[in-house]
């Protein structure tokens, strides 16, 4: 049976389900079928580097070895980090509750998105407490992650025509500049143009 992912506000929890919303579901999917002269259907194979022998699918695999070539369990892989210490692992999102803190559009749109998930109810009727507030455009966050690991990423509680999505991504590096720092002139170019030179009505 699912887990429910357990939302606390203000004291309230809500425990709801998520489901992914993906391409296929938005858009549905187009598959490509190969065949050849004969009506047979075409499959992939890999060409091994000998340049001459063909290895069918399933035929190749991943291993993890040592610098000197001994094959490592995955579960014996201990993450470290720059310094060669140990990297504490986080817990799973839905093997806790999770606090929902107040977020700023702000920080919503400085994420780079990776999934968005539509919320439903997990053995209870509504969840018009949470979506009450969500509907006057406050926005939440809490640290998420679906199987525990190495780290959290963001997730952001948004509500949107009647439903709730939590929307899960990582915070994006920008790097601004100054406008002078962005126009670079041509090296034959003598003039030089500020920004008070420009008229945006030629643009």
């Amino acid at each position: 049976m699912a887990r429910p992912l357990v939302l606390v506000l203000d004291g309230e929890e809500f425990p709801v389900s998520i489901t992914k919303i993906d391409r296929e579901k938005l858009y549905g999917r187009v598959e490509i079928e190969a065949f050849d002269e004969k009506g047979r259907e075409a499959s992939l194979r890999i060409l091994a580097a000998d340049g001459k022998t063909l290895i069918d699918k399933g035929g190749t695999a991943l291993a993890t070895v040592t610098d000197k070539g001994d094959s490592v369990d995955r579960n014996e892989l201990i993450p470290i980090n720059e310094d060669g210490d140990a990297i504490e692992l986080v817990t799973s999102s839905f093997n806790q509750k999770n606090e929902l803190e107040p977020a700023t559009i702000e920080d919503y749109f400085t994420q780079i998105v990776k999934s968005v998930y539509l919320v439903g109810t997990f053995g209870i009727d509504k969840l018009d407490g949470l979506y009450d507030r969500l509907s006057e455009g406050q926005i939440y966050t809490f640290p998420f992650s679906w199987r525990g690991g190495i780290e959290y990423d963001n997730a952001y509680v948004i509500a949107s025509n009647g439903d709730i999505f939590i929307v899960v991504g990582k915070s994006a590096d920008f790097q601004y500049v100054k406008l002078n720092q962005a126009a670079v002139l041509d090296a034959g170019e003598e003039e030089e143009i500020s920004a008070d030179d420009l008229d945006f009505d030629l643009m």
